[in-house]
């Protein structure tokens, strides 16, 4: 075990003031609440610990989930020397100083465990830098982030650790660390039960933050229980956790635009607060649901194209909060509206086959004549002009010669398409009539 330094030997840290959160921090790995998928009996990192063989690995989870401690417990079960390090504020010369210090000690018969807190903000050189230490075992790297590393993090070193996900703390482990503060103050938290529910949600799966909130109410008189305005008014609300330009970005839009796919006006009005109460650009949003309007409700309702740059316009005009309820009213629209991806269905297939067939020219009799010379050439001979035709159809073909016609629009039988869906049998029925060709069934 890790030897005791001087001050800790004189318990003078013990006399010194420690936030409650530092307090609480877990002693053993069977404190640590909410992670038993990696910290259970039969669950990867336990088996590490019980074989006492550690591999570089790298905890990705929201803060206030344990990434600190549980690498600070690792090194203690283990016997390895804990080097805790900042990505914020270490630079080259910091890596060199700790690699040779875990170099000297490792010759002495010591391991050391190097933490690195958000190790995505090194950059890629840096992070390469890494390699040869983590192969060679002078270090067992743990890093901790709160972003995707499979975005944030060089190929190689991913390739040489094993990337553990911490989860959000749930109700359950909220619970529980409460009742542990409750314990170490001495006293239960003056909320009456509705406001102690509050308080984990605020919390939002942030086991230091709700200790950290504990902290600040434990100091109130424990008569009258405060109801939620009051909790509200004694402690300050969490801002979400949403970055803007990283994975939680791109998570809540690709669950706005699949609740509204699934005709679920609910849920995407749902995502859409979580977005603008995160401080999501109300245009990005406006743009997606333009978007989703031609993609996924498209000739069903050909209106929700109007609809969409209505409601991006009238947030424009009125700016926010004001704007805002244009976009709930667009994804309300959108939500309950007949989808079709047809159109988008029917130019991917048209682009795979124009990108297939190359450079075919148009048949001539479509092409305009403006020269003598193109004349002389047949173009432009032949065509029909279909309002002098009967009924305004004339079947011609449109398709280049030597390619045969291909039907890439596919309508559904909902909203407005099953009108398009008429239309089309109507022509193919005429277009067969003018060809000479018998009638089929459909028809």
């Amino acid at each position: 075990m890790r030897t005791p330094t001087l001050f800790e030997a004189g318990r003078l840290r013990e006399k010194a003031p420690r936030p409650l959160a530092d307090r609480l921090r877990p002693a053993e790995l069977a404190d640590v609440v909410g992670q038993g998928h990696l910290l259970g009996p039969a669950a990867p990192i336990a088996r590490m610990v019980a074989d006492r063989r550690l591999a570089s690995m790298v905890f990705w989870g929201p803060p206030g989930s344990g990434k600190t401690t549980i690498a600070r417990l690792l090194a203690d079960a283990t016997d390895l020397h804990f080097e805790p390090l900042s990505a914020v504020f270490s630079g080259v010369a910091d890596l060199r100083r700790l690699f040779e210090a875990a170099r000297l000690r490792r010759d002495t018969g010591q391991g050391t465990l190097l933490f690195v807190d958000e190790i995505h903000r090194f950059n890629r050189a840096q992070q390469d830098g890494f390699l040869p230490y983590v192969e060679d075992g002078t270090v067992t790297l743990v890093g901790a982030t709160t972003e995707n590393p499979s975005f944030e993090l060089n190929a190689a070193l991913l390739s040489r650790c094993q990337v553990f996900v911490l989860n959000r703390l749930d109700e359950a482990a909220l619970e529980t660390l409460l009742g542990r503060a409750e314990a170490e103050i001495g006293r239960p938290v003056p909320l009456d039960g509705n406001a102690r529910a509050a308080l984990k949600a605020l919390a939002d799966g942030d086991g230091r933050y709700l200790l950290n909130m504990v902290e600040e109410i434990g100091h109130l008189p424990g008569e009258p229980a405060l109801d939620v305005a009051g909790l509200t008014r004694a402690v300050q609300r969490r801002a979400p956790v949403y970055d803007k330009g990283q994975e939680g970005h791109y998570n809540l839009i690709s669950a706005l635009h699949k609740s509204l796919r699934g005709s679920d006006a609910n849920a995407a009005l749902y995502w859409l607060a979580r977005m603008l109460d995160g401080g999501e650009d109300p245009h990005y949003i406006a743009r997606r649901l333009l978007r989703f309007a031609v993609e996924d409700v498209g000739l069903a309702d050909p209106t929700a194209l109007t609809q969409a740059i209505a409601a991006w316009q009238a947030y424009e005009r009125l700016g926010s909060p004001e704007g805002e309820l244009a976009l709930a009213q667009l994804v309300i629209f959108l939500a309950t509206a007949p989808k079709s991806n047809a159109a988008y269905v029917a130019l991917g297939a048209a682009m795979r086959r124009a990108r297939a067939t190359g450079s075919l020219m148009p048949p001539k009799h479509i092409l305009n004549a403006p020269t003598r010379l193109m004349r002389d050439l047949g173009y432009g001979a032949g065509y029909e002009y279909d309002h002098h035709a009967e009924e305004a159809f004339s079947g011609q073909n449109y398709f280049p010669d030597g390619m045969a016609p291909e039907a890439f629009y596919q309508p559904v039988a909902r909203g407005f398409e099953r009108d398009l869906q008429k239309r089309m049998e109507y022509w193919a029925k005429l277009r067969a009539r003018r060809a000479g060709e018998p009638p089929s069934d459909e028809s």
